[in-house]
């Protein structure tokens, strides 16, 4: 398994590199300029330098192959990932203030999704066409129905409306406070959780059903073993295989929904920052956070593969 690990990670650098290319070129074909931007809001050190003077300060005088560069090299040698336009501020400070929040938010709502998906799955297999079965399944398409952002939406609204309650506007860091942390969080964490549990509760009572239909099953029943035990050592590790490889498909999905819940509930996390910087065209800023993004999506697949040793003993890495 350690070759198989070391080679898994070698092929990330090329898969990194190509990444780093298309983020750093893609980010400068944005709409519209940032040295356009700042002389138009009237700053004052701005239009003092003018603009062969402000770009040549911000870098932007040279090739953009010399400017990305000087930016991955920045990264390989020294972990610098720049500094922001705007607020002259290094990109690694709002990274690691902002990445512990969206890991938070992201982690929440994975354990909310996978709690309500594959209890929910499996007990809608083993109850196939009963009352209980239609329940399930047609939660699963309300929640495939439903968009995050307008069920997070309506969370904000009518509760304030209705009963003066809105959910709590000023973070409160982890560390600071953990219970007043987690019931802030737990609220758009079970609802971007019930939005990625649709399409993992539907392929759990799929993949469930057809596991219950083979022979070895069959002997299991046969053999007069409990419906817990043969569900949960004979069944459920074969039909997890395919579930697994979907969680990390989902993994995206799930950053994409982190931006989108942290903009509703104002949650100072990576999606907020990059809102934010994509707004002001703060070009170090959109760089370095879609790269952290693609370097842990990448490290989650990795985790996923891994992970098919343990659900079947017959997986092998070479």
């Amino acid at each position: 398994m350690q070759a198989y690990i070391v080679r898994r990670l070698l092929a990330l650098i090329p898969t990194l590199f190509f990444a780093s290319v298309i983020v750093f070129v893609t980010v400068r074909m944005i709409p519209g300029d940032v040295i356009d931007l700042m002389l138009s809001q009237n700053d004052i050190a701005a239009a003092k330098m003018g603009r062969e003077q402000l770009e040549k300060a911000l870098g932007f005088d040279t090739p953009m192959w010399i400017q990305y560069g000087k930016w991955i090299g920045g990264i390989l040698l020294h972990g610098d990932f720049g500094t922001s336009l705007w607020q002259n501020t290094p990109v690694g400070e709002y990274l690691r203030a902002r990445l512990p929040i969206t890991f938070e938010l992201g982690l929440m709502a994975l354990v909310v999704g996978l709690l309500v998906a594959i209890p929910i799955g499996v007990y809608s297999a083993m109850r196939q066409d009963t009352a209980g079965d239609y329940v399930a399944r047609s939660f699963s398409i309300l929640m495939l129905a439903v968009p995050s952002f307008w069920l997070g939406t309506m969370v904000m609204v009518f509760p304030s409306i209705w009963w003066g309650w809105s959910p709590e506007m000023k973070f409160v860091p982890f560390t600071e406070n953990p219970l007043q942390n987690l019931s802030q969080m737990i609220i758009p964490a079970i609802i971007l959780g019930c939005s990625l549990s649709a399409i993992t509760m539907r392929l759990t009572r799929t993949m469930m059903l057809e596991v219950l239909r083979q022979d070895y099953i069959r002997t299991a029943w046969a053999k007069g073993l409990g419906e817990k035990l043969v569900v949960s050592r004979h069944a459920l590790r074969n039909a997890l295989i395919p579930v697994v490889t979907l969680i990390g498909l989902q993994a995206p999905l799930l950053i994409g929904g982190a931006v989108i819940m942290e903009q509703i509930f104002v949650i100072p996390g990576m999606g907020l920052l990059l809102l934010d910087a994509v707004s002001q065209r703060d070009y170090p800023v959109i760089t370095g956070v879609f790269l952290i993004v693609g370097v842990a999506v990448m490290c989650i697949n990795l985790v996923v593969d891994l992970s098919y040793g343990l659900l079947d003993p017959k997986v092998r890495y070479r």
